[in-house]
């Protein structure tokens, strides 16, 4: 059926929820204008009407006097398109020409629930997502763990070694776990390179006759 009489709001919200587009004709049965119309009304609805998609109403102020207070029509004929259950245009009076560009115009709009469906299917994004991920100034668990392990042997070796030393201050400076002033490091000699020393000869703990002789 291309034109619907609404007889009941239970009916009418059915028809509001259940089609993507509704064209409603608010009309009483002694208006002269909406007779004048009511035949281009009817050929609309025939051309245009889809189920489920597009419905064409016809509602009697008359009888349905709450529908019509719902949607503020104080005059007749009141045509009134509606999107997704929503008022989108209104033309009062029996102008076809109106009439005719409205319903063109409400055919052109997306079907409803439609951009927000395609709307949880892209993928979403996060306030930077273009950029690229920055690398983590973090170090590894394992580097913090070799540097604290390292700080605590550098201190235990210079307490040590300033507690057997005569000056502790210069011992802790010459040390090989002073970090922050590091002292050189001692090359040692290649074997069997530099020169000999060789030891003095050792006096006779005794002298001879002959010995005291040569000392004169």
């Amino acid at each position: 059926m291309s034109l619907i009489s609404v007889q009941s709001a239970g009916q009418w919200q059915g028809i509001l929820s259940g089609n993507n587009v509704v064209i409603a004709d608010f009309y009483a049965d002694w208006c002269g204008p909406c007779k004048v119309i009511a035949p281009h009304f009817e050929r609309l609805a025939k051309e245009y009407s889809k189920p489920n998609k597009v419905a064409f109403c016809k509602i009697n102020v008359d009888n349905q006097s709450a529908i019509a207070r719902a949607h503020n029509v104080s005059a007749m004929p009141t045509f009134i398109v509606f999107h997704g259950g929503q008022a989108v245009e209104t033309i009062k009076g029996a102008n076809p020409p109106a009439l005719t560009q409205a319903i063109q115009n409400a055919l052109k709009l997306p079907d409803k629930g439609g951009r927000s469906a395609a709307s949880f299917k892209t993928p979403g994004r996060t306030l930077g997502g273009d950029q690229p991920p920055r690398a983590s100034l973090q170090r590894p668990v394992s580097w913090q763990f070799r540097g604290i392990l390292d700080s605590i042997i550098t201190f235990i070796g210079l307490y040590l070694v300033s507690l057997f030393s005569i000056d502790p201050h210069k011992a802790a400076e010459m040390s090989r776990f002073n970090r922050v002033n590091p002292p050189p490091p001692v090359v040692k000699p290649a074997n069997g390179a530099g020169p000999k020393t060789r030891q003095a000869p050792r006096a006779p703990a005794f002298k001879t006759l002959a010995d005291l002789g040569g000392d004169e």
